[in-house]
């Protein structure tokens, strides 16, 4: 499947071009995603008996890897589309599927809380019931990608009866969702990530996505795959974009006295091979995390943690080192590393955040040994 010769035309002559303007005046990037449902790819990991793809993993990480290069902030909200469609698929109606399929539904996940800020799996927003064919949603969401641009939210919720997680899909119309501020960020900024307040949002109990307190498995099982995944990729891919960019800067730039160039100081060069062995590294975890979900490795899980991890820290130091070797020609609009600069912040602080995910990593060591 050659996803990358209709994926390019697009990054080339719309996501690129559009890129800065996207950046500096917060502009929620529909014209490209408008551009990626025409061609499919928006049903990329859609099943072909709705009209999707049928594509899965290694197929989202190429598309989201080629986004990121040049517009970090178009691949983080692909990147929670394919995670709200991975946990659609499995369990919506087909009319939505069909939508997806088709270009025509743009989905993301709402998952993150105030009350419960990074530890995704503790959500404090409810679902009551109400009557025999809805619940009530209420719930005060945080950094909602595509909030008030998706045509529909993935939804957790504390189960409506026992103990823990539900998922829902939520029609992102619905009377009693309120977006109380937009986004006015320091990178992604055209993302759309702001809060959501459900005030008794109702939703039919069709619109369940797996089994009343189940919400935790089923995320572990359609979810884990692409979520951590793609965030790495598009850490990886923006590494790329930011290094290419500082190679040409650095290889192009002359001192007028001698004649001689950036290239030619041996440290403006080992900060460059640092970074791109950083990138490198970076890269290599998280092909491996994809290989580990492939053949169903037991250390799937550990491997999908540590890519999020390795490739969100690795962006930080890889566009520190871009802004580093390029001084202050890197602060200028039209080179564009300042806003890779900026976009690679968010990687690390996006739940799990890296603290958190080294934490998890750490215990499951420890619990190993005893």
């Amino acid at each position: 499947m050659d996803i990358l010769s209709s994926l390019e035309p697009i990054v080339r002559d719309l996501i690129a071009p559009a890129a800065a303007h996207t950046d500096s005046q917060a502009v929620y990037p529909r014209q490209a995603l408008q551009a990626l449902g025409s061609q499919g790819l928006l049903g990329l990991i859609s099943a072909p008996e709705v009209g999707g793809m049928g594509a899965g993993l290694p197929e989202a990480v190429q598309v989201v890897e080629r986004i990121a290069q040049d517009c970090p902030c178009t691949a983080m909200v692909l990147t929670m589309h394919y995670c709200g469609v991975a946990l659609i698929e499995p369990f919506a109606a087909q009319d939505t599927r069909r939508a997806i399929a088709q270009g025509r539904h743009i989905t993301t996940l709402a998952v993150s809380e105030t009350g419960s800020r990074s530890h995704i799996w503790a959500p404090t927003g409810t679902a009551a019931a109400q009557g025999q064919d809805a619940v009530l949603l209420n719930a005060h969401k945080s950094m909602i990608t595509s909030a008030g641009e998706a045509d529909s939210y993935v939804w957790i919720s504390r189960a409506s009866t026992g103990e823990g997680n539900t998922l829902w899909l939520v029609d992102s119309r619905l009377p009693g969702l309120q977006i109380p501020s937009r986004f006015d960020g320091m990178g992604l900024r055209g993302n759309a990530s702001s809060p959501i307040i459900a005030r008794d949002v109702a939703v039919p109990l069709a619109c369940r996505l797996g089994d009343d307190g189940q919400g935790e498995d089923v995320k572990a099982r359609y979810l884990m795959p692409y979520f951590p995944t793609l965030i790495a990729t598009t850490s990886v891919g923006l590494m790329q974009g930011v290094l290419r960019r500082a190679v040409q800067h650095v290889a192009n730039t002359r001192f007028a006295e001698n004649g001689s160039g950036l290239a030619d100081l041996p440290t403006i060069r080992a900060y460059l091979a640092k970074a791109q062995l950083k990138a490198d590294q970076a890269r290599l975890l998280r092909d491996d995390a994809v290989q580990a979900v492939l053949a169903g490795r037991p250390d799937a899980k550990t491997r999908l943690l540590q890519c999020k991890a390795a490739a969100a820290e690795a962006a930080l130091e890889v566009s520190d080192t871009a802004m580093r070797v390029c001084g202050g020609a890197a602060f200028r609009k039209d080179l564009g590393i300042e806003r890779l600069f900026r976009d690679a912040r968010a990687a690390s602080v996006m739940a799990p955040t890296t603290d958190v995910i080294y934490d998890l990593l750490g215990k499951a060591l420890c619990d190993a040994a005893a």
